[in-house]
């Protein structure tokens, strides 16, 4: 049995494969940034606030590490409108994967954050700093930059995991492609496109985060290595 590959038949729906593409991009760089930041301020206030709020948020990220995303994305874009919030189905994978990412991401901040000795924060209150400077400068900073690494490959899940948004009609590159194959017929041509560019994308997503983690944290390495130059020229 042969297979005759016709991949020229994509041309012609180009403009809907990229369209997806780019929708991907847009969904998975909202929720990324969204998700990051609020991940960041849950993990601050788990390691800061009252026994409550630590119970609060514990929960709030067992709930979502425990149940499908899929079920999660159902929730929002099913349950909200029975709720009478009517929302779209790009909003409802927003809402979706920013829910998702910021429940991982305050689990792996928190990891980095209970990483810091308590040496560390003793030396920086000594030094004279109040206690946000500690925390940004001493706690949260350094912390971040341990857990860089299982932040970005979380980040590169989430933008996979947006081919799941498909299921509710988002209109990103997995729903493109079954849109396409619903037309041309031609299933392996299709997937196998879908498959090369999230696989660009994924290679792309990486390759960016890694720049941007030479550019913040080499800088600050880079003012580390001043101080001792700084103080013995005071």
């Amino acid at each position: 049995m042969t297979y005759a590959f016709q991949f020229g038949v994509l041309n012609q729906y180009r403009d809907q494969l990229l369209a997806g593409l780019w929708l991907t991009v847009e969904i998975s760089a909202v929720s990324i940034v969204a998700g990051t930041a609020f991940g960041i301020v849950l993990a601050s206030l788990r390691s800061m606030a009252g026994r409550g709020t630590r119970i609060a948020v514990d929960t709030y990220v067992e709930l979502i590490r425990n149940t499908p995303f899929l079920v999660q994305l159902f929730l929002i874009y099913f349950g909200l409108p029975a709720a009478g919030l009517r929302v779209g189905a790009v909003t409802a994978a927003l809402i979706g994967m920013t829910v998702n990412l910021a429940a991982y991401s305050t689990e792996i901040v928190r990891s980095g954050i209970e990483a810091v000795h308590r040496s560390q924060i003793e030396a920086g209150e000594a030094l004279g700093l109040t206690q946000v400077q500690v925390y940004r400068h001493v706690v949260l900073l350094p912390a971040i930059q341990k857990v860089y690494p299982a932040l970005c490959s979380q980040f590169v899940l989430m933008m996979l995991a947006s081919s799941i948004c498909s299921a509710i009609s988002t209109g990103e590159l997995t729903a493109a492609a079954a849109f396409v194959q619903s037309q041309s017929y031609r299933s392996f041509e299709v997937y196998l496109a879908a498959t090369a560019l999230y696989l660009a994308l994924a290679l792309g997503l990486r390759g960016m985060l890694a720049l941007l983690g030479l550019w913040l944290f080499g800088r600050r390495a880079a003012r580390r290595a001043l101080v001792p130059v700084v103080e013995a020229s005071a």
